[in-house]
């Protein structure tokens, strides 16, 4: 969905496509911190134990 809203905007210049890539990108960003329980300020530690 990303690319696509990226280059419908490229071709055409529409406005809205390119908020949707904006949000789409946003979007995406925010789940990758939460789904590893990440926050701004926070690093991400290596697991002790897993082989």
């Amino acid at each position: 969905m990303k690319d696509f809203s990226w280059k419908y905007f490229a071709l055409t210049g529409d406005v809205e496509s390119y908020l949707l890539y904006k949000e789409v990108e946003r979007f995406r960003d925010s789940i990758d911190t939460v789904a590893v329980g990440l926050g701004d300020d926070e690093e991400e530690l290596p697991l002790e134990g897993v082989e």
